[in-house]
């Protein structure tokens, strides 16, 4: 496992079948892959992390901003235009933003439990 890096992480969702529908929506642009496909249970996979959309009764996850790395600007846009044409919430449309720093460029749409999911090149 790279250093820095966040092994897994559990997300509390209020449909775990919609949530695959978005993420799997995104995958392609992502980097992700389903690990585990359960009626309860989702596991999305990445190259060195996974995360779980659950529903076990417990309180929901809220505020949650997730963002996958891109290597280019053009992947950036294309899950920006893959998650609205399936009907998701835009939140910020892709373009530079340099008030993170020089040469940031991502795209945000919001998820079915209204996360914030962005894919950003860091052009670096």
């Amino acid at each position: 496992m790279p250093d820095g890096c966040v092994d897994h992480l559990w997300i509390r969702v209020r449909d775990p079948a919609a949530s695959r529908r978005f993420y799997t929506t995104i995958a392609p642009h992502a980097g992700l892959r389903i690990g585990v496909d359960e009626p309860d249970h989702v596991q999305m996979v990445g190259e060195n992390f996974s995360f779980s959309l659950i529903d076990d009764g417990r309180p929901l996850t809220e505020h949650v901003h997730i963002a996958f790395p891109a290597q280019n600007d053009a992947t950036v846009r294309a899950f920006h235009a893959a998650a609205l044409a399936a009907g998701y919430e835009d939140h910020g449309a892709p373009g530079e933003r340099a008030v993170y720093h020089p040469g940031y460029y991502g795209a945000f749409v919001l998820d079915p439990d209204g996360h914030n999911v962005e894919v950003v090149n860091h052009n670096r």
